[in-house]
Formats: structure tokens, sequence, C-alpha cells
């Protein structure tokens, strides 16, 4: 499988897009898993939409999702000059190198939505994140995957409390970490919280450390463009509410503002991810 990715990575990345659109759709027409669970998380976030543009929805975001994974692969096999030569507009870099002068650091929150691994080669032009990373079960995806991100100037550490720790440390010393605050935690780490008209299950891990320190808190995502000319950086201060000692509160917040990103461009959004499967009703 490692041959398979290194030999797909050194593809023309359009080609790549093209290829992945056409699993999309077959992935629509199939009546996939993939299809049931995007068309049930859209069901669930847009019931004002009519049938029709939920259909239109569940096949673009099939579509986007495959593209998503194809890109990753895409960037992985590739050079860091790769990624930076593919991104088009910086919106918001102001936002960015504001949050970075704070003495408590700067927390992203960087959602499943679009090309976000795209951005690791553009962040690392400007500080040295902290990123949690979780092995992949597929060993060569994990070495394919890990290979690729030890060329950056970042520091992965574990999904687990020493991981954690590193985190707040790091954010101490005035540094930059990234989470990725819409997956479906343990109980013992998440409240139910408002999501897209669902009380679901939420991560408290951004919440806390953010209350614990003070820090900045922006959203970081990257957005392919319609017509595949590469993909767009966008780099958006959270509301302060965030910051709140009150847990509540800050996922709320949180919530809402994840919420307001995905629904810039909502078909690409992870929708097939089973974000809603601990909700409260």
């Amino acid at each position: 499988m490692y041959l398979f990715l290194t030999l797909s990575s050194k593809l023309p990345l359009k080609l790549i897009q093209q290829f992945a659109k056409k699993v999309g759709s077959i992935l629509y027409i199939s009546n996939s898993s993939a299809r049931k669970t995007t068309r049930n998380n859209i069901n669930i976030s847009f019931p004002e939409l009519c049938e029709e543009d939920k259909e239109s929805l569940v096949l673009s975001s099939l579509k986007s999702q495959c593209m998503t994974y194809a890109e990753s692969i895409k960037i992985w096999g590739s050079s860091t000059q790769f990624s930076l030569d593919q991104i088009q507009n910086i919106y918001g870099l102001d936002i960015f190198l504001e949050a970075l002068q704070n003495p408590n650091g700067t927390l992203a929150a960087v959602p499943h939505f679009g090309t976000w691994e795209l951005m690791n080669a553009w962040v690392n032009q400007h500080t040295a994140p902290v990123i949690m990373y979780k092995p992949n079960k597929n060993k060569e995806l994990d070495k394919f995957v890990l290979k690729s991100r030890e060329r950056l100037n970042a520091t992965l550490v574990p999904t687990d409390e020493s991981g954690v720790r590193s985190i707040f440390k790091h954010l101490k010393q005035g540094g930059f970490a990234a989470i990725l605050p819409d997956h479906v935690p343990q109980e013992s780490g998440g409240i139910y919280s408002p999501f897209f008209n669902k009380n679901t299950l939420t991560s408290t891990l951004f919440s806390k450390l953010a209350a614990k320190t003070q820090c900045s808190v922006i959203g970081m995502y990257c957005l392919r463009r319609e017509d595949l000319d590469g993909f767009d950086i966008y780099l958006k201060a959270l509301s302060q509410d965030i910051l709140s000692k009150d847990i509540q509160v800050s996922v709320d917040t949180l919530n809402k503002e994840i919420e307001q990103i995905i629904l810039s461009a909502p078909e690409q959004y992870l929708w097939g991810y089973k974000r809603f499967r601990k909700s409260l009703n």
C-alpha cells in the first residue's frame, strides 16, 4: 500500500481531483454507506431545504469528500513547496499574525472542512505548531502520513493526557497549537451542546485549554476553489466567549462558530463522518 500511495501522489493534482469526483458520483449512485451517512447528516443539519436541494448537496458533498481524501494523499506525497504553490489567497492574515503575538499562545480550531492538510506547510512558515496525532490503524498509511509531517517544523503529540499536557505547556510559552474541534469524543471528554439543530456530544478539550490559558482563539480552514485552480486559506477570529470559565457557554459558542464556518461552503464539510452518533434528540 505504501508504494501505491507514493505512486498515486505523483499524479497531477487535477487528474486526481477529476478521478475523485467520479468516485463520489459512484458512491451516490450505488447508495453506499457514505451516501446514507451524508444524507442523514444533511437532513439533520438543513431541515429547511427541499428534497431536491438536499440531494444536490449530498452529491456535491460526496464528490468533495472524495477529493479531500485524494488531495491529502497528493499533499502527503509531495514537497512542502508543492503545498505552498497551491495556495492562491490568504484571507485574515492580520488576524493570524496578531493572534501569534499573544504571550498566552494561540489555539486554532480546524474542523473537518475543506482540504485542511494543505495548511500545515503554510502554518510552518510562521510558527512551530504542536498538533495532536492519532496513529492510523493501517500501518502503511500511518508511515506515509508521518513521513510527510516529519518534514515540517511541527511537534506531533498523542491524543491522550500527555498530549494535552504538551499543548498546555506550549501555549503557556506563547506557542501555537491546532485542534480538530468537531470529532465525537468519549463521554468523559465531552458535554452535550447544540450543533446544527442536534444536542450532540462535543469535545471540551479546546474550551478547557482556552479557559485555562486565556490564549488567542481563531478558526482556520482551507477551501478548494470552484474552478479547481488552487485553494484559499481563511483565518477567523473566534468569539471571546470561548474563553469563558463556564464550560457550557464556551462549548456552545465554539459549536456555533464552527457552524458559521461550515455554512460558508457546506458542500466541503465532511458530512460522511458520523458526527451525530451520540446525541440526545
